[in-house]
């Protein structure tokens, strides 16, 4: 008998989509698995994306996280993405985090995504800031101002502020995942103050005064914009605007539900792991937070923190004076300090094949790896997913050849190649790792698209003719330009 908690190695998960709320399905459910969960499969899997293999950037650690960014030869093997930011990595993060929460499933077991509960609600309604509301988190919020703000807190530096936290550093936000990274961190952050000065601008300039209608009125704006800025930049850009035009204009083909939306493993568990490969070895946090007023260069992992308080790298969970983020290198305020991400292929950089133990408790090299690339290509089996290449036909797309995928043919997987894997070297073949290829772009942006459908309270239901209000940091630009930039600047973080 399985032993409680545990479903036996045998089972094979139904094959079946979901469409209920708050579970996760599949959007190809007819598909096979891309190859039998086997001793030989397994090592494969863990051969492909072992540290020092095929995925692993191959990125100097030996030199500081400042020569990493600013000398050139040291990103050959790992190159930057000339159209995107260094900043979009985290918000895709943050994103991730308002649509999905999955702490059960486990690497070693294969699993039925229509019993895997999402603990977040799946849509764009940022569960992660609000929490349940004021009446229903109470703690998020500022009692002292009516309890319809947020809690913020100093960091420490002059005009900078980080989460709310307890003694012990945790902090006091509606998702902890969102204090994994520093940058992470200081997103939830910057939503936390946009949605202060945005209960500050229904106040003075639409003039409510009602404490509930003023947060609802405030919520609604916040989400409102936040829900452009998915559509018109980040999705935009990391699809392309044609692919994200098609899925409004013509409708979802392959991402569809019976009653409320659910979120497909083709998505959560291949498509939107694409991040992964965006990730640079190190980062530029801000300016002037080290001595002297210089700026704080940091690793994003390294495998011992110098200091539980203030580590060396960009760690969450702590806070310090020089623990905070100056926006400018992460998106462009035209002030030429934007520094880009990396390319969507098939390379990751080589921190993430050490991740730390705040990451990855109790590693072991077989059932718990270290190697992000190691844990993303076990899931496949974990979920049974179908190859790239079945997916590409099911969509009737072009598929990619064996030669595409030579590297793998060693493991028998030139034909038969896990999602996420295929789907990284599609973007890196069709569009020079700039942007995700068809079949990547199609399934992000059809999930994206259908979550704001299938909630009733987005703009997109409500009022799909809404343009943001907001001041834009450019006057000239209307409010449907309204982008990242202008959240921030409208929040006060930058």
């Amino acid at each position: 008998m399985a032993g409680h908690g545990v479903s036996p190695r045998d089972i094979v998960p139904p094959k079946s989509g979901y469409y209920d709320s708050g579970r996760f399905g599949r959007m190809f459910g007819n598909l096979p698995v891309f190859a039998a969960d086997t001793p030989q499969t397994r090592q494969a899997l863990l051969e492909i994306g072992e540290a020092g293999g095929i995925m692993d950037a191959a990125d100097d650690l030996t030199k500081s996280p400042a020569e990493l960014i600013t000398d050139p030869a040291l990103s050959a093997g790992n190159p930057n993405n000339p159209t995107l930011p260094a900043g979009f990595t985290f918000f895709g993060q943050f994103l991730d985090h308002d649509m999905t929460f999955d702490p059960t499933s486990s690497l070693e077991r294969q699993v039925d995504p229509e019993q895997i509960a999402n603990f977040r609600t799946p849509s764009l309604a940022l569960d992660n800031v609000y929490g349940a509301g004021p009446n229903g988190s109470p703690h998020l919020y500022d009692r002292t101002a009516g309890g319809i703000t947020f809690l913020t807190e100093a960091t420490g530096t002059a005009g900078k502020w980080d989460l709310p936290r307890n003694s012990q550093n945790c902090a006091i936000i509606g998702d902890p995942r969102n204090d994994e990274n520093l940058v992470v961190s200081q997103f939830q952050l910057a939503f936390l103050r946009f949605h202060n000065a945005a209960v500050d601008h229904v106040r003075t300039e639409i003039g409510l005064t009602d404490p509930d209608q003023v947060f609802a009125e405030a919520q609604r704006l916040v989400r409102w914009h936040y829900q452009w800025i998915v559509l018109h930049e980040f999705l935009a850009k990391t699809c392309s605007q044609s692919v994200v035009d098609d899925v409004l204009a013509n409708g979802r083909r392959f991402y569809d539900w019976h009653n409320e939306p659910y979120v497909p493993v083709e998505f959560s568990v291949a498509a939107y792991r694409f991040g992964h490969s965006q990730v640079r070895p190190s980062y530029r946090a801000n300016f002037t937070g080290n001595p002297g007023g210089q700026p704080f260069f940091a690793m994003i992992f390294t495998p011992a923190p110098s200091s539980p308080t203030d580590p060396d790298d960009l760690s969450g969970g702590c806070r310090a004076p020089r623990r905070f983020i100056d926006w400018p290198t992460f998106f462009d305020f035209g002030d030429g300090n934007v520094r880009p991400n990396k390319k969507i292929d098939t390379k990751l950089s080589t921190a993430l094949f050490h991740l730390p133990g705040s990451v990855v408790a109790n590693p072991d090299p077989m059932r718990n790896p270290q190697s992000l690339a190691q844990r993303n290509l076990l899931r496949h089996l974990t979920f049974s997913l179908p190859s790239g290449q079945r997916v590409a036909r099911a969509m009737s797309l072009p598929v990619l050849s064996a030669n595409d995928l030579a590297d793998l043919r060693p493991h028998g997987m030139d034909d038969r190649t896990p999602l996420w894997f295929y789907i990284l070297r599609e973007a890196e073949v069709v569009e020079n790792g700039e942007r995700l290829g068809p079949v990547g772009a199609r399934i992000v942006a059809e999930v994206f698209v259908g979550l704001l459908e299938g909630d009733k309270f987005s703009y997109l239901s409500q009022d799909p003719d809404w343009e943001p209000s907001f001041p834009t940091i450019d006057p000239s630009r209307t409010g449907e330009d309204f982008r990242i930039v202008d959240m921030l600047r409208f929040a006060g973080v930058a």
